[in-house]
């Protein structure tokens, strides 16, 4: 008996352990990324398939904020126009002044008594559990800050501690001395505050550093001064905090986001040929004992059933696969759902809006688009099906295509149960071929043909007795 359908309850919005109090999250994405060498926003370059942004904007919302405001500057318009939902909140920064000065753009709108988590659009592969750990170290007279302890720490703001090892400010590597440059221990810039001290802080930063600009991390030792609690969290994986500024750390920050989803996979009980050869972008819900084989692609959303197996470099975007069924190797689909017990290419073709039930097999060099096949059938080799209806147990023989475009309209074709198409068939759409049908192999069928016959659109054969082939004249001398 089916259970009784309840709505869902709407998510309550997220307060700070220590505070009760509401939280407000705002992501700096202003940066222009002239290291990126592109006309595209450094936020908008995409990482497993979606922007940057794309990610920090999910996982602010996996933490069910009060509000998230979302601080834009260079090509800040195509960043709206991509994400803007009605649900977030805009600010823009017209002048990169630095991110204390971009902070400073979001806080008008945001009131006094709620917690401020200041996020970076360009640092992408933070995790959900780090940042719940972070807010809980927060209180409205203290800031909460995400350090980490780096190899090679170039880049990154140090963080100067006294001998009792209590932290005493920020210095950014532009303005670090020798030794300050030696320090492993740096700031990601990413904290929580209480909203009404980060206004007091931020209308008293100064640019008086090498770059000219007003520094976030300034407000540290301003809280320090007034003698406030810095809680430090120290992040336990330092690609977590990794900063994408140009190509090679976008494809260092692509890496560490596949080794996340594949090392995921592997503990879901899924056999992966080589964890390094594998890329998953988005959403991959998989089932029990599903194998993939090297250089799988995988674009979500993407469902695999108990038992799948799926050879090498096939590449699934949008696509649902029934338990046990086999794509071999080579398999390019996208937008389909397939059935159990499927066996699916090699060099197989799936392009959108296809529905494949049980137990059809697809062969080498097929082609389907925008068709359903019915349970049982077969379209084995270098065979293209387009807008059709195809039955259950049919045969469509080697080389049989349905001619489904007139160079201005598409047309439907329609295969009743247990029809066999034999190989080297051009079925011509509008067309029907009823259940039972035969059609002979080399028939070009421009009409409908009927259930349980055999119909044959053949020229005739004719032998020239007297003819030769040409043959070549010798060269002129």
């Amino acid at each position: 008996m089916p259970r009784k359908q309840t709505k869902a309850a709407p998510p309550v919005a997220a307060t700070t352990a220590a505070t009760n109090a509401p939280l407000s999250i705002v992501i700096l994405a202003a940066g222009q990324g002239k290291r990126m060498q592109s006309d595209i926003p450094k936020v908008l370059q995409p990482l497993a398939g979606m922007p940057m942004l794309a990610h920090l904007l999910g996982l602010a919302a996996r933490l069910t904020p009060a509000s998230i405001h979302v601080v834009y500057g260079h090509g800040g318009e195509r960043v709206r126009e991509l994400f803007d939902d009605g649900r977030l909140r805009w600010s823009l920064q017209s002048k990169q002044l630095g991110t204390g000065d971009a902070l400073r753009q979001a806080m008008p709108e945001i009131p006094d008594a709620h917690q401020v988590l200041v996020l970076y659009g360009d640092v992408p592969l933070l995790l959900a559990d780090t940042l719940r750990g972070l807010i809980a170290h927060s209180s409205v007279r203290s800031v909460a800050l995400l350090t980490a302890r780096l190899v090679d720490a170039s880049g990154y703001g140090r963080v100067v501690r006294d001998a009792r090892g209590r932290l005493q400010r920020i210095v950014e590597e532009c303005d670090a001395n020798a030794r300050q440059r030696l320090i492993h221990e740096v700031s990601t810039g990413v904290m929580v505050a209480s909203a009404r001290l980060l206004k007091a802080w931020l209308a008293r930063l100064k640019p008086r550093n090498a770059q000219h600009e007003y520094y976030l991390t300034d407000i540290v030792g301003m809280a320090v001064q007034q003698k406030l609690r810095i809680a430090t969290v120290e992040a336990t994986d330092a690609a977590e905090v990794q900063g994408v500024n140009d190509r090679l750390q976008l494809a260092l920050a692509e890496a560490e986001y596949r080794r996340r989803r594949a090392r995921q996979l592997m503990a879901n009980g899924v056999t992966l040929i080589d964890p390094a050869r594998i890329d998953l972008r988005g959403p991959i819900t998989v089932g029990r004992d599903v194998l993939l084989d090297v250089n799988v692609v995988l674009e979500g959303p993407v469902v695999l059933a108990d038992g799948v197996r799926i050879g090498p470099n096939c590449v699934l975007r949008n696509v649902a696969v029934g338990a046990r069924t086999v794509l071999f190797a080579n398999c390019v689909l996208q937008d389909a759902q397939i059935g159990s017990d499927c066996q699916i290419g090699p060099f197989t073709r799936m392009r959108p809006s296809v529905r494949i039930a049980d137990g059809v097999h697809l062969g080498n060099f097929v082609e389907i688009k925008n068709s359903d096949i019915g349970a049982g059938s077969k379209v084995n080799h270098l065979s293209y099906v387009g807008d059709s209806q195809v039955g259950s147990a049919v045969n469509v023989g080697a080389g049989s295509i349905t001619c489904n475009y007139d160079g201005a309209n598409k047309w439907r074709t329609e295969i009743g149960d247990g029809a066999f198409i034999g190989s080297g068939a051009m079925l011509v759409a509008p067309v029907k071929i009823g259940n039972g049908a035969t059609i002979g192999a080399g028939s070009t069928i421009t009409e409908n043909a009927p259930a349980d016959k055999l119909t044959l659109a053949r020229s005739r054969q004719v032998t020239l007795e007297q003819w030769q082939r040409p043959r070549k004249h010798p060269p002129k001398s």
